[in-house]
């Protein structure tokens, strides 16, 4: 993973949903304003914008193996747990006494009653009342499209139309199967300039 974060990249980890937006607004004026060529500023506003979601994919795959991770330590502490008191119980040790822990004890077997229920004939338990209805709202949706079914739901219904505005965002293209070598050093002179 890169170790280089630019100064729009750190600005962006760091922003808050209001207290920094009108802060980094200009940031991003200042970077548009620049006398740099067009292409550079494109480069520098998109490999940041990359660089974010480089982290963010990197994290999601630590996550995804650290779930993978803690779940085969669970199951192989169960599988240790049980060996262990298997082995104890061979020797015919109920208790063991340590100095760092106060004892490791023995758990009796137990035997645990989990109930499931099979339907077995679901008619005959509907005809004795065991059923509950519901309104599928999808069919109502879809009878609402025609006219005929229109008039007689809509007494019973009532439709709500919420809007919602979706901010502006940007989207940034990569060029396919080609790094780009220069921008990344474009980027580095824009980020040694803003420092001195």
């Amino acid at each position: 993973m890169k170790t280089v974060d630019y100064r729009l990249q750190k600005e962006i980890q760091n922003i808050k949903p209001d207290a920094q937006q009108e802060w980094f607004k200009n940031y991003v004026r200042e970077v548009l304003e620049s006398n740099k060529p067009y292409y550079a500023k494109a480069d520098y506003l998109g490999l940041s914008i990359q660089e974010i979601q480089n982290k963010i994919d990197y994290l999601s795959e630590d996550i995804k193996e650290m779930q993978t991770l803690k779940k085969n330590l669970t199951n192989a502490k169960a599988i240790a747990l049980e060996a262990i008191a298997s082995v104890l119980e061979e020797y015919g040790i109920d208790r063991l006494d340590g100095t760092a822990i106060s004892s490791i004890t023995i758990t009796p077997q137990k035997t645990k009653i989990k109930e499931s229920l099979s339907i077995l004939d679901p008619d005959a338990l509907i005809k004795l009342g065991y059923f509950k209805a519901v309104v599928d709202e999808d069919a109502v949706k879809e009878a609402m499209k025609t006219l005929e079914s229109m008039d007689e739901i809509d007494r019973h219904t009532q439709i709500e139309v919420e809007k919602v505005l979706i901010p502006s965002k940007i989207k940034i293209n990569s060029k396919r199967n080609q790094k780009n070598h220069q921008a990344s050093e474009l980027l580095n002179l824009v980020d040694s300039q803003e420092a001195a």
